[in-house]
């Protein structure tokens, strides 16, 4: 991001507090392979007893932009990240994809008027409810 829109856009990502708060209190630790960054708090613990950790988006700011291997440490289920420990994706992992929400990439399940435009057709297992003549019970 430039230096303009960090000044007057805190929604983009990285803002001028953050930059201080990360030049003073951060060290960092490694960068993913899209160019985001990655920092651990220098001194001291945060408020759950262990050091902050933290990323600085190369871009926009967008969860989905985080790797699976950086994923694991920055919430704290692996201990050593990903540049220390040799990483290696288990076979299942797939490889990292953005959220697609929004875009030509979206998933659309069978039947939505924005797939393909058909709607399958009908199993006829379908029985309306009726309700009871009255009198009857």
């Amino acid at each position: 991001m430039s230096v303009f829109s960090e000044i007057f856009s805190w929604w983009g990502g990285n803002s001028w507090s953050n930059r201080i708060y990360t030049a003073f209190r951060g060290k960092l630790v490694g960068t993913d392979s899209a160019g985001n960054r990655y920092y651990v708090q220098s001194r001291g613990v945060g408020p759950l007893g262990v050091p902050r950790r933290w990323v600085i988006y190369k871009n926009l700011a967008e969860a989905s932009k985080v790797p699976p291997e950086w994923h694991g440490w920055l919430h704290y289920m692996v201990d050593t990240p990903p540049t220390q420990d040799g990483y290696v994706p288990w076979p299942w992992e797939k490889a990292h994809q953005m959220n697609m929400t929004g875009t030509e990439g979206a998933y659309r399940p069978p039947g939505s008027i924005l797939a393909t435009g058909k709607r399958p057709a009908a199993t006829g297992d379908y029985q309306s409810w009726r309700p009871p003549a009255e009198g009857a019970e």
